[in-house]
């Protein structure tokens, strides 16, 4: 296959029909509220749904600004929501439907938004190199551009146990409000790390011992052929595009995921599935204990 194959299939030469969309992220300055003159100066953004919310109160309460909660929610997570709020002193608004759909642009919010801090700590990837207490599994992005695509891969890291995810800090998705929310709590989870160029970050990881591997279409070793029980590192590449040049040049090695239906293609974060718990089934189940 050629270099188009995002996901890695081996089939006919044909490149695969897959779609990007974008998301904008709503960020603006903190509103004030109980966390004091912190949430008043620091620039904020949006996340909504009950697993990025819930995410967020139970591990990171004071990064919370305030909720907005659906009038309508009194289910056990809604309940579950206004108690952690009221530990955490978190201001919370019930309010109609329509304004949290103007809030974030879609309806897909579940009923509750809360603003948080937008300033991360900055982790990079000698903290997770220099802390891992078995064989590294990471998961490297290549330049996925569809925010959605860039939860699911989030959610899929989180559920395989890989001890990172790292992307490019241009030409990609970012990790907004669609991002989180697809994620479903895995944001919260899995370390996420930006670099200026994925090339570097993966020579870095070779001198640490990683073995680098790309998706690629074309290899002629399949995901089931490469030993996954060493440090390891899967790189994946963007929608319709697949591993850019340089980045395919510095792996260590290609391989693909065998396909024997119709379909040219798999998305990426299906893909990276495959590609993280086949090495789970590899070491016993423990990938990233």
């Amino acid at each position: 296959m050629p270099e188009r194959n995002s996901s890695m299939g081996r089939k006919k030469a044909r490149a695969p029909r897959t779609g990007a969309r974008h998301e904008q992220e709503h960020e603006s300055g903190g509103n004030g509220n109980s966390n004091g003159s912190v949430a008043a100066s620091a620039p904020s953004r949006l996340i909504y749904g009950f697993h990025a919310v819930l995410g967020r109160l139970r591990r990171d309460p004071e990064a919370v600004f305030e909720l907005y909660l659906s009038a309508l929610r009194n289910d056990v997570r809604a309940r579950e929501v206004h108690r952690l709020a009221e530990e955490a002193g978190v201001r919370m608004t019930q309010v109609e439907g329509e304004r949290l759909d103007g809030m974030v642009g879609t309806r897909r919010h579940q009923g509750v938004i809360a603003r948080v801090d937008a300033r991360q700590r900055m982790i990079v990837l000698d903290d997770v190199l220099e802390s891992l207490s078995g064989p590294a599994l990471l998961l490297v992005l290549d330049g996925v551009q569809d925010p959605r695509n860039l939860g699911a891969c989030l959610r899929v890291a989180d559920a395989a146990g890989a001890h990172a995810v790292i992307v490019p800090r241009d030409r990609a998705a970012s990790l907004n409000a669609a991002a989180i929310k697809v994620a479903s709590g895995a944001a919260e989870t899995v370390p996420y790390i930006t670099v200026t160029n994925i090339a570097r970050a993966l020579e870095q990881m070779k001198k640490a011992g990683v073995w680098v591997v790309g998706a690629a279409g074309e290899a002629e070793k399949s995901v089931f052929d490469i030993d996954q029980r060493g440090p390891l590192a899967w790189v994946l590449g963007a929608e319709g595009e697949g591993l850019r040049r340089l980045t395919r040049a510095t792996c260590d090695e290609l391989a693909h995921i065998p396909m024997a239906g119709s379909v040219e293609s798999l998305n990426v974060s299906v893909a990276s599935g495959i590609c993280l718990f086949e090495a789970v089934r590899q070491r016993g189940g423990g990938a990233g204990e």
